[in-house]
């Protein structure tokens, strides 16, 4: 791609993204939904201007990861913390039951393979944490403390996600699942999640010295963007998702941190907070929408064949798994049963998580064109349809 071409079709992302984000806002619905329609509508699915590669990828990753960095920025950890029970008993919840629906009705009613299937129930675990955050964020929801749990189950799923998505490759490619490695991932991915945010809080002095001496414009951003850098790669390394990395910054820069062994550290500074709130604001509002843009445009739908008889019957009973089984895990959410419908419906969208199961199984030769197709609309559907479903309960709340 040359340069000039890169430059008009980014164009496109942007514009198209703020476009239909404003006319989805004005239609009081949530305009991440207006972004991924966006891209569904200059992707392959319909005018075919933006054929999402690497150089997209890329851009949608540094989208997904401002996004929750901004996230735990706004977390509290003591309500995190507290709704701690309810977050696993949610996830494991909505990677147990999908997984086993899934499997269940690929294997012993739709009679495939007992390898695709086991690719079927996996990509029906994932939760798309940058799809539910949004709408959250959107509906101005994302304080609550549903908003939390919710927060705290997605984030246990995508880790749940890579490990499953991980063993099942490894399944595919042997023949067999070695328990050792998959116990070495855990252990990192564990490890991570306690040892990063403590690391990221001790460069909290060093941003605020550097900040207050700097002769330079644009100090705090670069030494935040490369904590969140910093983070993302040792995550990576440690085997959990990258975005794991930028959340772990967010949350060590929260306003309130809590150390191992119940030290509590009130925060460096309200000076310091507040420009880093305003430095970082900017570029995470230009670089999320083109996510979510890209997000849609991944979604092929030109792959599916609507006349096929075949393919409505299996997408039909796979959709169908995909939404109740998530919505199954909000019954652990703690109020009346308009809470537990939130909690279930914010963790039903699969996104780019979903996508990503589906290419490494069309990829590995497990899926052919057939299967590719199905999970391709269950994930399109369940990624428009939970922040439609979303919005209606949450106002009808109000």
């Amino acid at each position: 791609m040359e340069v000039s071409e890169f430059f008009l079709k980014l164009l496109i992302i942007l514009l198209s993204a703020k476009f239909f984000a404003e006319v989805f806002a004005y239609l009081r619905l949530p305009s991440v939904l207006g972004e991924v329609i966006a891209g569904i509508i200059i992707g392959p699915s319909l005018l075919g201007i933006i054929i999402p590669d690497a150089t997209f990828h890329l851009l949608a990753e540094i989208g997904i990861l401002l996004l929750l960095f901004e996230v735990g920025l706004e977390t509290d950890v003591g309500q995190l913390v507290k709704v701690g029970i309810q977050s696993s008993l949610v996830a494991a919840t909505g990677v147990v039951v999908p997984a086993l629906l899934g499997f269940w009705i690929s294997y012993y009613v739709l009679n495939l393979s007992l390898l695709i299937s086991l690719f079927v129930g996996g990509t029906l675990v994932a939760t798309s944490i940058g799809i539910t955050v949004r709408v959250l964020v959107d509906l101005k929801q994302h304080q609550t403390k549903t908003a939390k749990v919710v927060l705290g189950a997605a984030v246990l799923d995508d880790v749940v996600g890579v490990v499953i998505l991980a063993v099942l490759y490894d399944f595919a490619v042997k023949g067999t699942v070695s328990i050792t490695d998959t116990a070495k991932v855990l252990g990192f991915i564990a490890a991570f999640l306690l040892v990063a945010p403590v690391i990221a809080k001790l460069f909290v002095p060093l941003i605020s010295k550097l900040s207050s001496v700097s002769k330079t414009k644009g100090m705090i951003p670069t030494l935040i963007i490369s904590l969140i850098l910093i983070l993302a790669v040792v995550s990576h390394g440690a085997g959990a998702p990258e975005i794991l990395g930028s959340f772990a910054a967010g949350i060590a820069l929260a306003r309130r941190f809590f150390l191992p062994f119940g030290s509590t550290i009130d925060h460096y500074s309200h000076d310091l907070a507040e420009k880093i709130e305003e430095n970082m604001k900017p570029i995470i509002e230009l670089f999320v929408p083109v996510f979510f843009v890209i997000v849609g445009a991944s979604i092929n739908l030109k792959v599916v064949d609507f006349t096929s008889s075949t393919l409505w019957y299996m997408a039909g009973l796979l959709t169908i798994v995909a939404i109740t089984a998530k919505m199954v895990s909000g019954i652990w959410a703690e109020g009346g049963m308009r809470t537990k419908l939130t909690t279930g419906i914010a963790m039903v969208p699969r996104g780019e998580v979903g996508l990503i199961f589906a290419e490494v199984g069309k990829k590995s030769g497990i899926f052919d064109d057939m299967i590719y197709a199905v999970i391709v609309f269950v994930v399109a559907l369940t990624t428009l349809f939970a922040p439609l479903l979303l919005r209606y309960v949450v106002r009808n709340e109000e």
